[in-house]
Parts: structure tokens; sequence; C-alpha cells
């Protein structure tokens, strides 16, 4: 009888320290720790050429991924701990608000209103707005659009800053991704595509498409790219910024940006400064 009640007393004492060990085992997925069985989940574009884009053979690729695989890097996981989620641009909110991703890197533009909803890393990219239209197409200047079919994603703010702004009685064609804008400007259903710099010239360059659009080299807005993390997470938007400041210092963001964007000819600024927005 003793000797039962000693086996149930180990039995109690030996399920509380497999408790505790799964309970720390939970902590393997905050950003700056990792393990053997620890993984990461990112958000990324998976139709941005030179940005984010998921091959046909399912590996990923872009200035997005190369930047959030060296940021994953200096929180202590390796490529093979990451787990690349979709997230579209009407989704990148909610996708942090829910907790799906740890972080966004997603061609996210830094503004007021988005900085309500969740918190920004960075910027590590300075992009600007412009106009993808066709080769032979005689729009030269935002004012050209007023008219024209303008098309951009759902949840972007490309599109209706133009309309407000610039063309107001330019025809807005809110589409669920790029593709499908592109896929509009080659049949003509739409007269231009709008969206920043960094991701049209992606498109231009691909082989498909190559030779077909042109760029009409506007800068009609500053795109300060921020990595977008759930609101009041202080903790992982310093350590991300402490990573960016290293990828810019150590010239692995020199690398990138040629490794990502030099076929298509894309002339980007110089690497912002980490809290410095240009408006």
């Amino acid at each position: 009888m003793k000797l039962r009640k000693v086996t149930a007393a180990s039995a109690v004492v030996l399920a509380l320290a497999v408790t505790a060990t799964a309970c720390g085992g939970d902590k393997k997925d905050d950003a700056g720790s990792s393990g053997s069985g620890s993984k990461v989940k990112i958000g990324i574009k998976y139709d941005q050429p030179g940005l984010g884009l998921k091959q046909p053979d399912g590996s990923f690729s872009g200035f997005d991924v190369d930047v959030a695989t060296y940021v994953a890097k200096q929180l202590g996981y390796k490529p093979s701990q990451i787990e690349w989620v979709e997230t579209k641009s009407a989704d990148r909110e909610n996708a942090l608000q829910r907790g799906d991703v740890k972080f966004i890197v997603a061609s996210y533009s830094i503004t007021d209103e988005r900085k309500q909803k969740v918190d920004f890393a960075g910027p590590y990219l300075l992009a600007h707005q412009d106009l993808l239209v066709k080769k032979d197409s005689k729009i030269s200047k935002g004012t050209d659009l007023n008219g024209k079919k303008l098309c951009s994603v759902t949840g972007s703010t490309s599109a209706q800053n133009i309309h407000d702004s610039i063309a107001p009685k330019a025809n807005l064609r809110n589409l669920p991704g790029y593709s499908e804008c592109l896929a509009g400007l080659q049949s003509g259903a739409v007269d231009a595509l709008t969206t920043d710099d960094s991701i049209l010239a992606g498109y231009a360059a691909q082989d498909k498409y190559k030779g077909q659009f042109k760029l009409a080299g506007l800068k009609l807005s500053n795109e300060n790219y921020g990595i977008g993390v759930k609101k009041g997470d202080s903790a992982t938007v310093d350590k991300i910024n402490k990573a960016l400041e290293q990828m810019v210092s150590d010239k692995s963001w020199d690398k990138a940006v040629e490794k990502d964007f030099g076929a298509a000819g894309y002339k980007n600024e110089q690497a912002p400064k980490i809290g410095q927005i240009v408006k």
C-alpha cells in the first residue's frame, strides 16, 4: 500500500515536469529564439516578381523574401524554419491581428492609417508610385488618366491616391491581384496599372511581358516599405530594426537589391534610415 502511494506521487511529479517542459517549449515560436522544432511564420506576397514570388518548384524569390530571410536569421531562425504565408494586400492587418504570422514583409507601405492597427519596423526600402502602361501608350502624366481605366489591387491605396489628388475622373478597377491587372492591361480592358515602381519593374522585366509594357517614370508618391508586426509587440519591432541596420551595414542590402532588381533596370533609392519616413 505504501509502495503504491509513492508510485502515484512520483507519477504526479513526472506529469508536472512534462507539462512544465511543454509550456516552456511554446516559447520557441517567439522572435529571437529558435530550436530544432521551432518555426516562424512570415507573410509575403506570392505574385510580385522581384519582391515576393512563388516559383513553379515551390521556392520563393524576391527582395522582400531576401529581407525576411535575413531578418529571420538575425532572430535565430534558419531558412528551413521559415514558413511562408501568402498575405494579400487586403488581409495584411487581419493576418497580424489573428496571429497567422509573426511579421509581414510584403511591399507594405507605412501609413498613419495602418499604424493605428499594426506596428512597423523599418522602413527598409523607399519606392515611388508609378504607372505601368503599354509600350505604345500616350499616357505620360497623371492627369492623362482622366477618363481612363486605372487598375490596382483591392486593399492597396495606389489607385485611390491618384483618383483623389491627380485624376478625379479616372475609372478605378480594383482586382484581387496584380496578375489580374496585368491580364487586363495586356488585353486592353484597362489602360494603366498603378502601384509602386519596384513592383511594376519586376513585372515589366518578366519574360512573358518583356517588351510589352513600360514605366511612365512618374514619382507620384513616396512609399516607405515597412515590416508589419502585431500592434503592441514592441520587442519584435526592436529586434527587426536591429537586424535591418545590420543588413545595411554589412552590404547584404545592396547585394539583395542588385540580385532582385538589377535585371529590370530599377533605379532604387539608397537604403532608408530606420525610423526615418520620407513624406
